[in-house]
């Protein structure tokens, strides 16, 4: 048998060699997790602590924000520590819980984000069977399923991409353990065997956006042929926050789908990254502030 060694530790690569510009980076992913973070915490705190709010729609978007904060917390505090400190190292099981949780908190958003849809669409809708339909029961058993469903999805793409041993560089071009960095390094087996998984697992999506897209399309036709101004404008105003949210959504879903990434540590790989890794957590909470008027009243309550 050839000799071959088998990897326990991964090196991630800055763009840049300069230590300068590696403290640059650091801090300004920590400006941007800092931002997160409180845009985040502040919604779901608002959201707990004002009564006006204990309805299904904020219980989702305080789900919401939480996912997000998670999902921002699974890559850049690493990341902000390597850049600082001048590491590049990342253990395996470190890489593979990255991955998890990557794959966890961005397809519960997304079950999370049909979720939402659905209620709006039975809320302009169904008004009558509003709350009928969309109960406390109902409430908890789409949070769990859509938690559930992310747990499965995440431990099945996890274990496939980590059930072989990494045997022939351990060097990751970004700045975390990225999905196509992963599958780069990894054997012809994991591969094949992740694509043909990916390519069974995609229907999932799929129908899901179907979902959204003929959701939004039914709410908004309702809302047009609205008579009353003040009922349309309500509709509108409770309805364009999620919708903005999924639209961010979808983009960074294809531009992680479809910009190819290069195969060496680079500015692109790095902005393409923080588009679909920083900017949906960053921008969520400002969408929910200003656009959405009972957040925005109780937020600045609890500021003043």
């Amino acid at each position: 048998m050839d000799n071959f060694t088998i990897i326990t530790e991964f090196l991630l690569l800055d763009i840049s060699s300069s230590r300068k510009f590696q403290v640059l980076q650091g801090l300004l992913f920590l400006l941007i997790y800092l931002g997160a973070l409180v845009g985040n915490l502040l919604t779901i705190t608002v959201i707990v602590t004002d009564p006006h709010l204990h309805f299904p729609m904020y219980f989702f978007i305080g789900k919401l924000s939480l996912i997000d904060f998670c999902f921002i917390s699974v890559t850049v505090p690493k990341s902000i520590v390597n850049s600082l400190t001048g590491r590049q190292q990342i253990s395996l099981p470190e890489c593979a819980a990255q991955i998890f949780l990557f794959i966890l908190f961005g397809s519960t958003e997304l079950a999370f984000l049909v979720v939402m849809a659905y209620d709006r669409y039975v809320a302009i809708c169904q008004p009558l069977h509003y709350g009928l339909i969309v109960n406390p029961r109902m409430c908890a058993q789409a949070a769990a399923g859509s938690w559930a469903s992310g747990l499965v999805y995440a431990a099945i793409h996890t274990a496939t991409m980590f059930r072989l041993p990494f045997t022939e560089s351990n060097v990751i071009h970004q700045y975390f353990c990225d999905i196509p960095q992963i599958l780069r390094i990894s054997s012809s087996d994991v591969r094949f065997s992740e694509s043909v998984l990916l390519a069974i697992s995609s229907n999932i999506p799929l129908v899901f956006f179907v979902f959204l897209f003929t959701s939004y399309i039914n709410i908004f036709s309702t809302v047009l042929r609205m008579r009353s101004v003040e009922a349309r404008n309500k509709a509108f105003f409770t309805c364009t926050p999620q919708l903005a949210i999924f639209i961010l959504f979808v983009i960074s879903l294809l531009v992680t789908a479809f910009v190819p990434l290069s195969n060496k540590a680079s500015l692109k790989n790095l902005f393409i990254s923080i588009f679909y890794t920083m900017v949906p957590p960053f921008i969520n909470p400002i969408i929910f502030s200003l656009r959405n008027r009972e957040i925005n009243i109780a937020l600045k309550k609890n500021v003043q």
